[in-house]
């Protein structure tokens, strides 16, 4: 093929149009998916460059066709994403690379980034400060005082490299940063040739880099060699791609939110089987989902097993781009390319031709959570109390059926209250523990606090709550710990902040926390006293994407995933005082 460049049409910029694969006779990728035709621009420009070879652009563009010997996917994304855990091994190495070109007598400056690289600190924060005003300023006070010698290096590589850029502690989750601020769906670059456009697609340290997807961005996590070799210009080579169709029908009903919607499709992507694999999202319904929605849902992928969960680009995305306050010409090149390449979805698009087509619903959707174990173990709002006796509850028939009876680790006390339960002795009252009782009630994670349906939908429960004159047991530590600083925003903006407050979801911090075990200790001494001496089975529900056994905190052996407002109504809460339409409270 002679120069694959073209002008992008009312831009100044030129393009690498696929449309000009079926008329050099390559192949026709107008049916195909989006997935496959941003792999292929790709490949596209690296057969002008010398870095691909026909044969692969040849065996890609007839896709889903068996790929002939030799052909290879060479990919080579626009961005790299780190976060700190593991986007300090990588600056180490390439200060040790830098090290050894001085003593080497050569230049050090040229080892340097080829693509731009944005690091966010976000998985350091511990949540040792909570259920105060102040718990935020004193987590990161104490995030930097542990962390001082690993900023500092960080702080050095942003002055030493190019295209390297450190977001700092407290500003939020790097996947939330990356859909809010980093992300611009069409990248511009230049060469000697002039300037041009290109899909964008990164690579993160992050098995949730996911989430991008949501977005329109094609991108998954890696490990730190690979990211390390991609920031340097070194391809990730992919096998043929199996890409999974999820043609999506209808529209949530009232009462179901995007958890509700993730907990279903990671349950059935798991059973259908995705590992490995890459989806892409169909059909009609996506109409209804805006980009939050869909973050949430593509956030999970790890979850279900895949390697990428795409929505393309549609009006939601453009939506998205100018609410999130993306420059009007970008937003304008962002329609103009993705029509130009095909790129763009609509209700009367065709269903692409994929290697295989599940189809989902949306209003079969239910409230549920998923536990007490495992993300793709989603159980009904009417089933969860079961799911719970099941997974702890030993095989013989309880010789009560209202009381269920525990194996030796899970301890001895029951639930219904046929034995005395363990005590926490906390002030006054004495508070009590059963199996079954929630000590950790966290809003957390990117999965969905990206997402201010559900986060308006807490503090709007939160405000019901407060109004009957409910309050949050001692015994459970509840948390805030959004993944963007503009969610304490516009909750404070609708005036449903002191509502959580109240019920002791203060801002512990933005960042990973809960999710990822950095729990910290449980709400006070004395109920880890009563855990660890009656070996109970106590429960944590937060609103992550993660909650194998002992995850979480090391005393807590079942964790449910959640909404936020099911993350508040799921906690212990007593009558405090008198309202108009409940009556004075109950008496003890």
């Amino acid at each position: 093929m002679n120069s694959a460049r073209e002008r992008l049409a009312s831009t100044s910029l030129d393009y690498y149009p696929l449309s000009r694969l079926a008329d050099a006779g390559v192949g026709d990728p107008s049916r195909l998916p989006v997935t496959i035709k941003i792999l292929l621009e790709g490949l596209l420009r690296g057969v002008e460059r010398g870095q691909a070879s026909d044969v692969s652009l040849r065996a890609l563009t007839r896709w889903p066709e068996p790929a002939p010997a030799g052909a290879e996917v060479p990919y080579l994304p626009s961005r790299i994403l780190l976060q700190d855990f593991t986007g300090v091994p990588a600056v180490v190495d390439l200060a040790a690379m830098r090290s050894a070109m001085q003593r080497a007598g050569k230049d050090a400056g040229r080892i340097d980034p080829m693509v731009q690289v944005d690091l966010v600190i976000d998985h350091s924060v511990q949540v040792d400060a909570f259920g105060s005003l102040g718990a935020y300023a004193r987590n990161i006070e104490r995030e930097y005082a542990r962390n001082g010698e690993r900023y500092a290096l960080l702080r050095w590589a942003q002055q030493a490299f190019h295209n390297f850029t450190v977001v700092p502690p407290g500003m939020g989750i790097c996947h939330q940063v990356n859909l809010e601020r980093l992300s611009r769906v069409v990248q511009t670059g230049k060469d000697a040739k002039g300037s041009y456009a290109i899909p964008d697609t990164l690579l993160g340290t992050d098995s949730h880099t996911t989430m991008v997807n949501g977005l329109g961005v094609l991108g998954w996590g890696v490990g730190g060699i690979e990211a390390e070799a991609a920031l340097l210009g070194q391809p990730t080579y992919l096998p043929t791609p199996v890409v999974i169709g999820v043609r999506m029908t209808g529209a949530l009903r009232p009462g179901a939110t995007a958890t509700d919607l993730v907990l279903t499709l990671t349950e059935m992507l798991r059973k259908h089987g995705v590992v490995n694999k890459f989806v892409e999202f169909c059909g009609a319904g996506l109409s209804s989902l805006s980009v939050p929605d869909r973050a949430t849902l593509s956030n999970m992928c790890p979850e279900y097993g895949a390697t990428s969960s795409l929505f393309p680009v549609d009006q939601q995305t453009l939506r998205y781009l100018e609410t999130t306050g993306r420059d009007h010409q970008l937003i304008e090149l962002v329609q103009r390319y993705t029509q130009a390449q095909g790129m763009f979805r609509n209700d009367e698009s065709e269903t692409p031709v994929f290697s295989e087509l599940l189809e989902l619903d949306l209003n079969s959707v239910e409230p549920s959570v998923a536990g007490p174990k495992r993300p793709q173990d989603r159980v009904p709002l009417p089933a969860v109390w079961q799911s719970f006796t099941s997974a702890f509850a030993v095989d013989e028939k309880p010789a009560n059926d209202d009381v269920a009876r525990f194996d030796f680790e899970g301890g001895a006390a029951d639930v219904a209250g046929s034995r005395a339960p363990a005590a926490a002795v906390m002030a006054r009252p004495t508070q009590q523990l059963r199996n079954g009782s929630v000590v950790i009630a966290a809003i957390t994670s990117c999965t969905n606090t990206s997402n201010p349906s559900v986060m308006v939908a807490a503090g709007l429960l939160a405000k019901r709550a407060v109004e009957r004159g409910l309050r949050v047991s001692p015994t459970v530590k509840t948390s805030l710990a959004p993944g963007s600083r503009v969610v304490t925003d516009y909750l404070k903006a609708a005036g449903l902040m002191p509502y959580l407050e109240e019920l002791g979801f203060y801002l512990v911090g933005y960042g990973c926390t809960t999710c990822i075990g950095n729990s910290g200790p449980l709400a006070s001494p004395e109920v880890e006293a009563a855990v660890e001496k009656e070996k109970l089975n106590v429960v944590a529900v937060l609103s992550g994407n993660r909650n194998f056994e002992g995850r979480i905190h090391p005393l807590v052996r079942a964790s449910y995933l959640a909404s936020p407002p099911l993350v508040v109504a799921s906690t212990k809460m007593e009558r405090t005082s008198t309202c108009a339409s409940c009556g004075p409270p109950p008496r003890r």
